[in-house]
């Protein structure tokens, strides 16, 4: 994809509004980092409380994958995970505009050399991730370190999506957006020796994959990891990023490439897939993307997992 460029038609009166609230966030996240860390939260407390669509799907989800744990406890991951999303939205805005050498402070990376190794073979890879609230800013710290590229969707609004692709790509000049349905060019970066980041842990529907378990429940996993990995002659290295609670940052951990990876069959490679999202998930559960519908598409015959939408 082209550069995103400014263009005169931003200054449209129909912008202004997003121009006044990216201006405001812009002075907020000036602010010290700890001071950051409380305002999320308390943003995140009050999403929980007038959110009712979205805490829903997230209690049920939470209900879903770990029915083992008392109410109450479900309850306080709830509500710890809307508190980590509200603390996302200010790390969104600091990996888009805090000086580099600022933001890079708050980085712990581990495992960096299995990149490079790839670098160094002239292998491609596959920066297998997950969804977390943390995502931003994870994916911002590591662009510091190691080109990566990404797969990208446009946003319908065309100034945000000026703003979000120019605060993702700062980090690394070097490094590229590619369309999410562009398979054939990110199959072309691959064979390049490219790192792309990439997460197979959403429902895109039964179509694109095959019903295999996620926390013991039958789930719809996208089988293009194994494609991916076979055509682009790439490697899959995980990757998992994790706020710490002590306020100093960021774990990143570039995890070993898997072994024997594709394996024998598209089911035993999604299997494995979804035996790592669901023991990465568990290491910080209140920082996980809760709010998908990651159960949607079930086997046929099977019931429904979630409430009709309320209108």
């Amino acid at each position: 994809m082209d550069r995103p460029r400014f263009t005169r038609t931003f200054l449209h009166p129909r912008f202004w509004p997003l121009l006044l609230g990216l201006g405001l966030l812009w002075l907020t996240v000036q602010l010290p980092y700890r001071v950051l860390l409380v305002i999320g939260r308390l943003l995140g407390l009050g999403m929980y409380r007038v959110a009712g669509e979205r805490r829903r799907i997230a209690a049920r989800n939470l209900e879903l994958c770990f029915p083992e744990l008392p109410l109450v406890e479900r309850q306080r991951l709830l509500k710890e995970n809307f508190v980590s999303t509200g603390i996302a939205f200010f790390e969104m805005a600091m990996s888009w505009w805090w000086p580099k050498a600022r933001l890079a402070r708050l980085a712990h990376i581990e495992g960096l050399e299995h990149l490079q190794a790839a670098q160094q073979a002239g292998e491609g890879a596959i920066l297998m991730a997950l969804h977390f609230t943390t995502l931003e800013i994870g994916a911002a710290l590591l662009g510091q370190r190691h080109t990566i590229d990404g797969m990208y969707r446009e946003h319908k609004n065309p100034l945000f999506d000026y703003v979000q692709r120019q605060g993702r790509e700062r980090h690394n000049l070097d490094s590229l957006a590619v369309e999410r349905e562009d398979v054939r060019g990110m199959l072309k970066l691959l064979r390049k020796g490219r790192a792309i980041w990439y997460a197979p842990d959403q429902d895109y529907g039964a179509k694109q994959g095959i019903f295999v378990p996620l926390f013991g429940i039958p789930a719809a996993t996208v089988t293009a990891t194994t494609k991916f990995a076979r055509l682009g002659k790439a490697r899959v290295i995980p990757f998992t990023q994790q706020r710490l609670a002590d306020g100093s940052g960021y774990r990143l951990v570039i995890h070993p490439p898997l072994e024997d990876f594709p394996g024998e069959s598209e089911e035993a490679d999604c299997l494995r897939i979804n035996q790592w999202v669901e023991a990465s998930i568990r290491e910080c559960p209140e920082q996980y993307l809760w709010a998908h519908r990651r159960f949607k598409s079930r086997p046929p015959g099977s019931p429904k997992l979630y409430e009709k939408r309320r209108r």
